[in-house]
Formats: structure tokens, C-alpha cells, sequence
């Protein structure tokens, strides 16, 4: 790919806001499926007014594969009169090898792929990772605190392969790319584990979702970013950013983290980009924030993206 037409230039790029900061769960007890058009309107006014025109449906936010037919028609014509477009669909804490929810997580994938084609999505994104523990409910940011991991199971890890495979040439049949999230003590919890598994998938559509936010904000040892995405960049697809401060202390072993703009954090995104263009990246991005205004700082990070990426 790496000569590849470009689709896109920095005006046309999409790059959709996250919902990540926006809990399914309301304060009364309610659940955001069950909301009225007015009221999901509410919420995505917050996201037109931070001047987004693209939208993740994150569904730690909104199941739109739980909602029937005509509710998710409603759902799909509100965004559009708000001016809004869906290039991606991302999911959370459903893993495939979820030792109780698997199959139900499979099922629910299948339907994710079906959904993303309906409104238009041409990328979902997957993940390994498990539902957050008590203690990293607790905790002010949770990836201080270690949470479920992966098994050192050879068959887990073909099951995990054979599921998303499964995945993958359900969403090949619909034109849509599949990107596997960087997280931490999962499967592409590393960039040489992330390449070998999608490697082992074996489609030219399923690819890895370069979170190394992910991964950076650990407070613990991790591989250097730039070493990262040199090793990830020729699988990317569709793409989380987000930025963090690090500090080491080489003296004493302390490491302590920090959400940051994508501008100030760690991580050089431009050289990041580059090199993921180098090698013929065509997906859209998607703007997360932890901490603060999360939506703010995500429509900064966007702008930022917009000066940054090929003018043509």
C-alpha cells in the first residue's frame, strides 16, 4: 500500500469525536438506548457545537446494534440533520474470548459489522480487553491499576484468531475494515504481539488500531512509541489518538503519567502520521480524551490533526 492514491487531504480527512466521556448509564437510572431523539439530540448537539462533523457512536455510550430497525433509522436521520457523519464504529470491553460473554460478544460483533454498513461506517474497531475491575473503578485514572488480562493459552489465542477471522471476512463481504485496539495485557498489547496476531488472522482488511495511548500511559516500563509504531505502522487502520505526559525516574523507578493535548503529550503525532502515511494509511481517526473536558480537548486535537495532515 505504501504508494497508494490518497483519498483524503487534511480538509477532507475524517476525524470523528469519541463518546467516551458520556456513560450509557444515565444519573436516573436510565439507559441512553432507551432515550428519545430529543434527548440523544441533546448530547450531540454538545458534539456540533465543538465543531465535529464526524461522530463515533462508542458503545460505551449507544449500542446501535441493540437498537431495532426503526429506531436506529431515527438515530441515523437525527445525525445527518445535524450534519454529522459516522466513518467508524467502536466497541469496548466485548471481547470475543470473554471467558463468560464470548459468544454473546461474537453475535454482538457480527451485528456491530451489519450496523457499520447500514449507516455508512466503513471501520469498526474491536478490542481483547475485559470489563473494568472494582479497583480500577476506584481508582482516578484506571489504568493505574492493573485489569483483566489475556491468558498464556495457545488455544485462547487461535480461538481469538479463528473468532476474528470469522469477523473479518464478514466485514471484507461488506466493504468494511476491521482494526484491532492496542491495550494493554491483551493480545495486541504489545506491538510485536499486535502484528503477529493480525498477522495470524491473515486479511487484508483487519489491521490494527495504533492506540499507543494505551500503552504510554502505563505506570510501568513500555516500549518506546517511536519503536511502536515503526513495528505497527504497515497494519494500521482505523485509529485512536490520544496523548499523554510521562515521566520516568530513572533514580528511583517512579513513572507517573498524565492525559495531555496531541500536541504536547509524548508521542510525536506528526511523526507518528507520516510514518503510518509512509506505508499508504487511508482510514479516519478518532479523538479521545480522558480527564477535563474531554470533548474540548478532543475538538483541539482535531484541529491540530487538520494542520498536520498532507495538504493534498
Amino acid at each position: 500500500m505504501a504508494n497508494a492514491t490518497r483519498k483524503w487531504n487534511r480538509d477532507t480527512w475524517p476525524i470523528a469525536a469519541a463518546m467516551i466521556q458520556y456513560p450509557n448509564i444515565l444519573a436516573d437510572g436510565r439507559s441512553v438506548q432507551d432515550q428519545s431523539v430529543e434527548e440523544w439530540a441533546l448530547t450531540l448537539d454538545d458534539v456540533v457545537d465543538a465543531g465535529f462533523t464526524e461522530l463515533d457512536p462508542t458503545d460505551s455510550w449507544i449500542r446501535l446494534a441493540d437498537l431495532s430497525s426503526a429506531r436506529l433509522e431515527s438515530f441515523v436521520k437525527l445525525t445527518r440533520d445535524l450534519g454529522l457523519t459516522m466513518p467508524g464504529i467502536s466497541t469496548a470491553r466485548r471481547s470475543v474470548i470473554d471467558p463468560v460473554h464470548g459468544d454473546e460478544y461474537l453475535a454482538y460483533g457480527h451485528r456491530v459489522i451489519e450496523t457499520a454498513a447500514a449507516i455508512g461506517a466503513g471501520s469498526v474497531s474491536f478490542g481483547f480487553f475485559g470489563p473494568l475491575t472494582d479497583a480500577q473503578k476506584k481508582a482516578l485514572w484506571f489504568w493505574t491499576v492493573d485489569g483483566v488480562k489475556n491468558p498464556d493459552d495457545a488455544a485462547i489465542w487461535q480461538k481469538g484468531v479463528s473468532r476474528i477471522r470469522e469477523l473479518g471476512r464478514h466485514a471484507e463481504e461488506l466493504g468494511i475494515e476491521l482494526a484491532l485496539e492496542m491495550y494493554e495485557d491483551t493480545y495486541i498489547g504489545s506491538a510485536d504481539s499486535a502484528v503477529r496476531f493480525v498477522t495470524d488472522v491473515g486479511l487484508a482488511n483487519v489491521g490494527i488500531n495504533a492506540d499507543l495511548g494505551n500503552l504510554i500511559r502505563l505506570h510501568r516500563t513500555v516500549e518506546h512509541w517511536q519503536d511502536m509504531m515503526a513495528k505497527v505502522a504497515p497494519y494500521a487502520k482505523y485509529w485512536h489518538v490520544k496523548n499523554y505526559n510521562r515521566t520516568e525516574d530513572e533514580t528511583s523507578g517512579l513513572i507517573v503519567t498524565h492525559p495531555a493535548p496531541l500536541e504536547f503529550g509524548v508521542i510525536n503525532y506528526r511523526t507518528a502520521i507520516r510514518l503510518a502515511l509512509s506505508h499508504g494509511f487511508q482510514s479516519p481517526f478518532l479523538c479521545e480524551h480522558y480527564g477535563g473536558d474531554g470533548l474540548s480537548v478532543s475538538a483541539t486535537n482535531r484541529d491540530y490533526l487538520r494542520r498536520i495532515l498532507p495538504r493534498d
